[in-house]
């Protein structure tokens, strides 16, 4: 175990005694159907990369041993989280802040507050301002809601403003994107058209990445001008601004403490854990939880909190929590390490609630006590006595549905905006031929290959009853991609067969090489376009049925049991994926050509790839950047990312969409870089 001086380990930093030894193999699931036989390949996959980089910046974070190497360490994060949340506004433009009405209570007046954060973007805010203000200056802060479908009139939410403000601290609390009257999809008569909070932040949120957009820095921008708002109130002492917000508002509080140099206190709840906690604990989040390429810089949960050091924060966790205390308790160690080398150790707490996941009256008591103790606004213990309002007296704007009122934007509206400028731009400079190969290429970041070295690959014994192929011969080759991932071959035979992989007859030989969409076995017995592939082969030639990573055998068993819902285990590896800096699109890309690779090695020469459905992307992509392929049959193909960046309503999954790929190029140029080899 590596120690630092004054005994200081390594564990003691939230190191996991699996990176220190072997772990155990996962159990396959009960119940798991004999030809997936690869179920838990992705998340394991996943977990060796997420555990690699932990623990290299838990060796980083160790290495630390002076003042001077801890605030460079804290610059070196500060640059790293402003590149993961790129591009944010370059410019502030005018608030245009209106009260639209007040609340009179008897400590505390409520002001529905209504401002733009971007041009015509409105937010719908509250503002909690103690009666009672000594020296005429109160502390504030802002208030970040988790996934409530009201907003910040969830009883919650509303409690820890009220009771901020019944004990002298001002709270401007403020409605998310897709919460309380901010939902962005809604018809003429305010009904929602997309049910659920997290549902609409990863509708929208998905969308916007083709554009080179994360909906995290949007929401991010919304309380860096909440801020801007409650310190241009007179009322508020800005020596002391705090943040908080729990489970999704503690998500953005985390990274608001990360982005925003202003905030002297913070006390984010029900979030900060690890991302490895999250990632083996199967535990699928928001888009805007997810940063693109957050751990391809290294970044993890107290790299946003060290950004602050060494400002006061409180950690607030509870025990029974799906964001994993322990995780917690990992972070905390970190940052007292780093804390303590900046002399300020006690600025650091952790508060471990004894409830489930949610802002429960512990909790909030605990960040009271916290706050307090800064700016002595008041020295009570326990929380007042609340009331708690009806939605509709805390409403903001006329018609509840900011999206409703004249002149207001909607997420879509900007990403449909920028989808159209950046599409005027690739077609005045289009790209063809090896620079179309070159950006592909770099937008998928497929991993190193040596295409001479032909993959290993297993052999698989065949069993169980006549599957209804079109033969009724078969075998499964498991082929090895890349450390820990395998594409599952399965090929047809006219007689048995138990050895490697045939060779091409003398003078090389054609194969027709089928991406499934869902499952190799279930299209070789009923998909139409794969029977007529097959019907139709010519002796001497083979046919092989790919399952590229996450998909038939490999399809994962995590994340619940709805792995193409729009958070199953599909979302959840293509998230991880993203914030890694690797596309899982990339990924199967890359498995496809590798695929190629051996089959080139056993001398096939004329290969013909085949796809239906979203396999058409893993195929065309795969044919662009590779021209062994000499035919290619893809049906019911993605004509443009363009149009799922335009449409409001589309049905495309993450894992099939690239972050900023419209930026320098898209599926028509694809297309036509394979008209000449089109079936």
């Amino acid at each position: 175990m590596l120690h630092l001086a004054g005994g200081l380990a390594l564990s003691g930093l939230g190191l996991p005694s699996a990176l220190r030894g072997q772990s155990p193999a996962p159990a396959v699931p009960p119940g798991i159907d004999p030809y997936q036989r690869f179920p838990r390949m992705v998340h394991e996959y996943y977990v060796t990369k997420v555990r690699g980089i932990e623990r290299r910046g838990l060796e980083k974070k160790a290495a630390l041993s002076n003042q001077a190497e801890a605030e460079a360490y804290i610059a070196e994060v500060r640059e790293k989280i402003v590149k993961a949340f790129a591009p944010m506004p370059t410019k502030k433009t005018p608030l245009n802040a209106k009260v639209t009405g007040v609340i009179e209570r008897d400590t505390y007046t409520v002001e529905k507050i209504l401002f733009e954060s971007r041009p015509k973007f409105y937010v719908t805010a509250n503002l909690y301002l103690p009666k009672n203000r000594p020296g005429g200056k109160v502390p504030g802060v802002v208030g970040s809601c988790g996934h409530s479908q009201n907003g910040k009139c969830a009883e919650a939410y509303q409690s820890f403003a009220q009771g901020l403000a019944r004990l002298g601290t001002a709270c401007l609390i403020f409605d998310p994107i897709g919460q309380g009257e901010r939902s962005q999809y809604v018809d003429p008569a305010g009904t929602l058209l997309i049910k659920g909070t997290t549902t609409e932040h990863n509708h929208a949120g998905n969308q916007m990445e083709l554009v080179g957009e994360f909906l995290g820095s949007w929401r991010a921008w919304d309380g860096i001008r909440a801020l801007d708002y409650l310190l241009s109130r007179p009322e508020i002492d800005p020596q002391h601004v705090g943040i908080t917000g729990n489970s999704g508002g503690g998500t953005m509080s985390t990274w608001l403490i990360g982005l925003e140099r202003r905030w002297t206190m913070g006390a984010p709840a029900c979030f900060v854990t690890t991302w490895r906690r999250n990632l083996e604990n199967e535990l699928p989040q928001d888009n805007e939880q997810c940063p693109p390429r957050a751990l391809a810089y290294g970044l993890d949960h107290d790299d946003f909190l060290a950004a602050m050091a060494p400002k006061p924060i409180i950690i607030l966790a509870q025990s029974r929590d799906y964001f994993d205390a322990r995780g917690s308790e990992e972070i905390y160690g970190r940052l007292r390490h780093l804390y303590k080398l900046l002399g300020a150790e006690k600025n650091i707490q952790l508060h471990i609630g004894p409830d489930e996941h949610g802002y429960s009256q512990p909790n909030r008591e605990a960040m009271y006590r916290f706050f307090n103790s800064l700016t002595g606004a008041s020295e009570a213990a326990t929380e007042p006595a609340l009331v708690i309002e009806e939605d509709k007296t805390l409403q903001c704007s006329p018609t509840g549905q900011v999206v409703l009122d004249p002149g207001s934007r909607t997420v879509f509206s900007f990403t449909q905006a920028k989808a159209g400028r950046l599409k005027t731009a690739r077609e005045a400079a289009p790209l063809s031929g090896d620079q179309l190969k070159e950006a592909v290429s770099e937008t998928l970041k497929l991993p190193p290959r040596d295409p001479a070295q032909a993959p290993d690959y297993r052999i698989l014994r065949s069993y169980g009853p006549k599957r209804g192929y079109p033969k009724d011969h078969w075998i499964h080759y498991a082929v090895a991609t890349e450390p820990g991932i395998h594409a599952l071959c399965t090929v047809l035979f006219e007689a048995p067969h138990v050895a490697s992989l045939p060779s091409a007859p003398e003078g090389g030989g054609k194969v027709v090489l089928w991406i499934a969409e869902q499952s190799a076995d279930a299209e070789l017995r009923d998909d139409p376009t794969l029977s007529e592939l097959a019907s139709t082969q010519k002796p001497g030639t083979l046919l092989v049925a790919c399952d590229v990573r996450g998909v038939g055998e490999s399809l994962p068993v995590t994340a619940g049991n709805q792995p193409h819902s729009y958070y199953g285990s599909d979302y959840f590896y293509a998230a991880f994926a993203n914030m890694l800096g690797k596309p899982y699109l990339g990924g199967k890309t890359h498995d496809a050509i590798r695929v190629i690779d051996l089959l080139a090695s056993r001398g096939w020469t004329e290969i013909h790839l085949a796809a239906k459905g979203k396999a058409t992307l893993i195929a065309g992509l795969a044919a662009c950047l590779d021209d062994r392929v000499k035919l290619v049959t893809l049906d019911n193909r993605l004509e443009s990312w363009h149009s799922l960046a335009t449409e409001e309503h589309y049905q495309w999954p993450l894992s099939h969409m690239l972050f900023g790929v419209l930026k320098t190029w898209d599926l028509p140029e694809v297309w036509k870089s394979l008209e000449s080899r089109m079936a």
